[in-house]
């Protein structure tokens, strides 16, 4: 089902990428406004394509990305290969190194009808509409969105592992993630990855916004290309694939943050919640994980002055009237979405995408920061999601709220870049491909 291609990356002048540490950046959508700042005095900076500033921003980004072109800053790979990229990583309560095995590479950019990509929560339209903007001015994709792949065999891993024997690149990002590169240039392997992608669904893990941006731009330059004929680079877009059978994948929790409610009183929310939750005061706020963890529909909710564990009353689940299947509406993401932000706050499902009144925030203390400074009013803090939930999801045709999974550690920017500009992405003649 799901169409490959190696492709020749886009990587720094190795004299720059000696010190590659000072070149890489976080994905757009993590990046803080103090990380953001510091890495925009360095001008050779990957933030300087994937999230430019200024009113000229995507222009910017455009003439930046020319620039470096012309004077070498980056340079073309010139043979075809699969990036295979390892992310090493440890969590808090674990004993072990986890390793997140996986390989970057181009995908064919597939309708959602197609049910080859299948997707698992919903998208913020403004985030669409600027990475696709972004992408029509640079033709560039500038860090890989994360799918995933079931393969119980491991096939793969054997291969990628080799690969790692002979890294391109090896640095420690700003979280105290080890990010390995390598590259497979072996025709005979490369068919092997191709052949088993074929038979297989993906499901979108991270980069909801970059593939939708890159699907908006197929769609557009389809209609205008008479000529069209599927093998354009605006067909493609730039995958890091990873195998949902392996135990190193980690999916973190997002916690919700509301502000902007008028005449909001600590009370008179506390009795709207009485209806549906049993309520318990906590008394220490850092206990919370810990009280909710492995609770089913139970979240925390923090104020300024308080902290308190909320969870559903089990026999109020069936007056959702959100029309979704029975293991849709158990999620506890769909319960706290319908019974807190629409039933409580009153903002329904569909305008909670561009509700100003709630963010989103994957870090426990900028939540508490956030209260305290009386910045937001209260913080929902939510629970890990399993990945047989979001299998749940996807097979069933359904979505969760957007921002309801955070696979951890998000993959860097800076290590390679795609170009779908038809003479720097179709083969050249000495290729295989």
């Amino acid at each position: 089902m799901a169409e490959i291609k190696p492709f020749r990356a886009w990587r720094y002048n190795p004299e720059l990428s000696q010190q590659i540490d000072a070149l890489t950046s976080p994905l757009f959508d993590v990046v803080s406004e103090k990380q953001r700042n510091a890495l925009y005095k360095n001008p050779y900076n990957s933030i300087h394509l994937s999230v430019p500033r200024g009113d000229s921003a995507n222009d910017d980004a455009a003439k930046t990305l020319k620039e470096w072109k012309e004077q070498q800053v980056i340079k073309q790979d010139k043979l075809a290969g699969i990036y295979v990229y390892y992310q090493y990583f440890t969590l808090a309560g674990h004993q072990k190194e986890f390793v997140r095995k996986g390989f970057i590479c181009n995908m064919r950019t597939y309708d959602w009808e197609d049910k080859v990509i299948l997707r698992h929560e919903n998208t913020i339209p403004k985030a669409v509409n600027d990475r696709a903007v972004l992408l029509e001015k640079t033709n560039l994709h500038v860090s890989p969105t994360h799918g995933l792949y079931s393969d119980p065999t491991f096939e793969l891993e054997k291969f990628m592992d080799e690969s790692m024997e002979n890294p391109i690149y090896e640095t420690e990002d700003y979280q105290g993630v080890r990010d390995v590169l390598s590259v497979i240039h072996d025709l005979d392997i490369i068919k092997r990855f191709q052949a088993l992608l074929e038979a297989k669904q993906v499901i979108l893990a991270d980069g909801h916004h970059r593939y939708e941006g890159s699907l908006a731009y197929k769609r557009k330059h389809m209609a205008s290309n008479a000529a069209h004929t599927g093998s354009e680079g605006y067909n493609f877009h730039l995958m890091f694939f990873t195998n949902m059978e392996a135990d190193d994948l980690r999916i973190l929790p997002t916690h919700r943050i509301i502000k902007n409610l008028e005449n909001f009183s600590e009370p008179d929310l506390l009795a709207a919640l009485e209806k549906d939750f049993i309520i318990k005061n906590v008394e220490n706020v850092n206990d919370i994980h810990e009280i909710i963890l492995g609770k089913k529909w139970a979240f925390g909710l923090v104020t300024k002055e308080n902290a308190y564990k909320i969870r559903l009353k089990p026999e109020v689940l069936s007056t959702m009237a959100w029309n979704f299947p029975p293991d849709i509406k158990a999620l506890d993401l769909t319960v706290l979405h319908y019974f807190v932000i629409e039933k409580v706050l009153g903002i329904s499902g569909k305008h909670q995408r561009n509700s100003e009144k709630v963010t989103f925030e994957r870090s426990f203390a900028e939540c508490l920061t956030e209260v305290l400074k009386e910045e937001a009013q209260f913080a929902l803090i939510t629970q890990e999601i399993s990945m047989e939930e979001i299998k749940k999801v996807c097979f069933s045709g359904f979505m969760m709220p957007q921002k309801s999974t955070y696979f951890y550690p998000k993959v860097i920017c800076g290590f390679l870049f795609s170009s779908i500009q038809e003479n720097e992405f179709q083969p050249t003649d000495h290729s295989c491909f």
